[in-house]
């Protein structure tokens, strides 16, 4: 098993910085997820793992060990691409087996590792069956399966599921989860679905061009964000942000922008950290709304509605609102029609709220 660590790690190419002074520790046996947008230094942190890529400055380090230098092959290490990387005139027996039979291991255990994979990814009737004769997520269960034999100390998967389906990609984050309890090895795996950062991760990993936001569990990233990026790439949909005036009412801390005027709990005051008015922007989760009954003046929002879009479950709520177009996620029973006026009770209990100028939870 390894611990991986990076020590001030950045990544060039040329001018641009790809990576930048990352500072990273990965327990051995933990589960983390890279996620962020397209060219938030994800992969190329995860590659950097792998040997792929030459390390600009800074040192990686697995366990008491320094590997910027050490060839990939060494590094122990398994990676399970996007596009899968099946060799298509092999079978799915062969494809699983390849790696086993570059380093010459003997029949017997090559075939038990081969079998014993195969029985766990449910594709044992698949073995003689060539890629081009499977489908997506069955060439998905042959990739994993050809990085399982091997029996590595880490484990790497770069956007594994994002050519599946949406149900294909439940039930595969399932199996993924499954394994890694099972093999109880290093994972470190990058996407930049939400979903699968959420379900899968002991910690996630936040990135945004090349620099780290935020580390921390699924349920603190999510809770606590640093920073408006990082509320913002987490929820559907997305949190609504309006921008306003802290005053003080008497004892009271109110959010106000035009007819908007909401009531600040104590206790959420009380983690402003002395903050006593000015501008900020308040953070609203599409769910911490209820639209039942009529919501009390300071916990009111009113709005047109601009959109109604079921998704079976829940549906989405689009409201104007001061000039801005939020969404919410309501129950299925509401019923609004577009261009009428709606009301929802906020749950001022979860609102965030952040510094407009530099981005920055006031929470925190």
């Amino acid at each position: 098993m390894a611990r991986i660590q990076f020590k001030d790690v950045t990544k060039r190419y040329g001018d641009v910085v790809a990576v930048n002074d990352l500072n990273l520790e990965i327990n051995d046996q933990e589960f983390v997820v890279l996620l962020g947008p397209s060219g938030c230094g994800k992969s190329t942190t995860l590659n950097m793992i792998a040997g792929l890529e030459e390390i600009t400055d800074g040192e990686l380090w697995f366990d008491d060990h320094i590997v910027n230098a050490l060839p990939p092959h060494r590094r122990d290490v398994a990676m399970v691409f996007q596009s899968y990387a099946l060799y298509p005139h092999k079978t799915v027996y062969e494809n699983i087996a390849f790696g086993l039979r570059m380093r010459k291991m003997a029949r017997a255990e090559l075939d038990r590792r081969v079998r014993e994979a195969a029985a766990k990814l449910e594709i044992t009737p698949l073995l003689e069956r060539r890629p081009s004769q499977l489908s997506g997520g069955q060439r998905q269960r042959v990739a994993l399966g050809r990085a399982m034999v091997r029996q590595p100390s880490v484990f790497l998967m770069d956007e594994p599921l994002s050519n599946l389906d949406a149900a294909l990609r439940i039930s595969m984050r399932a199996e993924i989860k499954h394994l890694h309890n099972e093999m109880q090895t290093t994972f470190v795996y990058v996407t930049h679905d939400q979903a699968e950062a959420l379900t899968l991760a002991d910690r996630i990993v936040v990135m945004n061009e090349g620099l780290v936001q935020q580390i921390g569990t699924a349920h603190e990233i999510y809770e606590r964000p640093v920073n408006m990026f990082v509320a913002s790439f987490l929820g559907n949909p997305p949190i609504n942000y309006l921008k306003g005036e802290l005053t003080r009412a008497g004892d009271a801390l109110h959010f106000r922008r035009g007819e908007v005027d909401l009531a600040l709990p104590p206790a959420l005051a009380a983690r402003l950290n002395g903050f006593k008015g000015g501008q900020v922007c308040i953070g609203v989760r599409a769910e911490d709304v209820d639209e039942r009954g009529k919501p009390p003046p300071d916990r009111a929002i009113r709005g047109k509605v601009t959109s109604v879009l079921p998704i079976g479950s829940d549906q989405f709520l689009g409201m104007e609102l001061e000039g801005e177009e939020l969404f919410f996620r309501v129950g299925k029973d509401l019923r609004h029609a577009t261009g009428q006026m709606a009301a929802l009770a906020v749950d001022v209990n979860r609102l965030h709220l952040f510094d407009p100028a530099s981005g920055r939870s006031l929470l925190r």
